[in-house]
C-alpha cells in the first residue's frame, strides 16, 4: 500500500538544508588488483559535497521518498519549492540536490555538466541513513538535464551496476532521450512536449522501439502543442533560451502531474 494517496497538513521540515557527498567513483578491479601486487596503498575514493533541501510529511514514517534534479540553469522555484510541497502534499519525502552551489557552478547551459549521477545516488545513500524514509521505497526524478540524469542513472551497465543501493522508480520530465540509453532497470515515466526542440520527443520514441524484452517497463507521454518546461508556472509567459522555446502549459501540466501521482502510486 501506498502511503502518498492522501493530503498532510503540511511538511515538519520544509526545505531543511542539509550537506551530504555524492556518491564516490569506485575503483576499478584492475586498478585495485594493480595496487596489491605492487604493495600500493590507495586513497579512499570521496565524494563530491553537495547541499540539498529536504522536506517530509507529519509522522514517523517510514515514507517513500522522491530525490529530485534540478535542469542545467539550477535551482528555479517549481523544482526547489512547487513540487516538493506537492510531493509531501501526497505523503512521500523529498530530497533536492542542489548540483551547482558547492561546484560554483551558476549556469551550466552553455558548459560541461558534472556526472551528477553520482550526486543522485549520494542522496540516495544519505536518505538511507533516515529512519524516516522507507528506503526500499525512493523514486528517481528529474528535470531537462536532471531528467537525462535520470534515464542514464537507472540505465541498465550504465552506472547504476556500481552502486549499492538502487532506486524503485524513476520519473523524467522533458530529458534528452537516446536510443543508446537501451533499458532501463526500473519503471520509468518521461514526460515531454511534441514541441520541444532542446529534447526532441523523437529521440525518446527511438529509445522505446530499440528496447529488449528484459527491461523494465517505461512509460512515454507527449502532449501535443507543448515546449520545455512545460510544468514549471514561471514560464508563464514563454522564453526563448539559446533559440529554444520553454513556456508553461497548464493543461500539459496538469495532466503530468496526475499521470507522476499515478505512477508513483503504483510503483512505489
Amino acid at each position: 500500500m501506498c502511503l502518498g494517496i492522501v493530503p498532510q497538513a503540511g511538511p515538519v521540515h520544509a526545505e531543511e538544508l542539509v550537506r551530504f557527498e555524492g556518491a564516490p567513483v569506485k575503483l576499478s578491479p584492475f586498478r585495485i588488483r594493480k595496487a596489491k601486487e605492487q604493495a600500493e596503498t590507495l586513497p579512499q575514493p570521496q565524494g563530491t559535497p553537495l547541499l540539498g533541501y529536504l522536506s517530509r510529511p507529519r509522522g514517523d514514517g517510514p515514507f517513500p521518498a522522491v530525490v529530485l534534479l534540478h535542469g542545467c540553469e539550477g535551482m528555479r522555484s517549481s523544482v526547489k519549492d512547487l513540487w516538493p510541497k506537492r510531493l509531501v502534499s501526497w505523503g512521500y519525502v523529498v530530497l533536492v540536490v542542489d548540483s551547482f552551489t558547492t561546484r560554483n557552478i551558476k549556469d551550466a547551459c552553455q558548459s560541461f555538466l558534472p556526472d551528477r549521477v553520482f550526486d543522485a545516488y549520494g542522496a540516495l545513500d544519505y536518505l538511507a541513513k533516515s529512519r524516516f524514509v522507507d528506503i526500499s521505497r525512493v523514486a528517481l526524478m528529474g528535470f531537462s538535464t536532471g531528467g537525462t540524469v535520470t534515464l542514464d542513472g537507472t540505465k541498465i551497465r550504465g552506472n547504476e551496476q556500481l552502486m549499492d543501493r538502487k532506486f524503485k522508480a524513476a520519473v523524467a520530465y522533458y530529458p534528452r532521450c537516446a536510443a543508446t540509453q537501451g533499458d532501463a532497470t526500473v519503471p520509468t515515466l518521461i514526460l515531454t512536449g511534441d514541441r520541444d526542440n532542446w529534447s526532441p520527443a523523437d529521440q525518446c520514441r527511438k529509445r522505446l522501439a530499440s528496447l529488449g524484452d528484459d527491461g523494465a517497463p517505461i512509460e512515454l507521454e507527449i502532449y501535443r502543442g507543448t515546449y520545455h518546461n512545460f510544468d514549471a508556472p514561471e514560464f508563464r509567459a514563454g522564453k526563448r533560451v539559446l533559440g529554444h522555446i520553454e513556456k508553461y502549459n497548464p493543461n500539459a501540466a496538469i495532466k503530468s502531474i496526475g499521470s507522476v501521482r499515478t505512477f508513483l502510486r503504483n510503483y512505489l
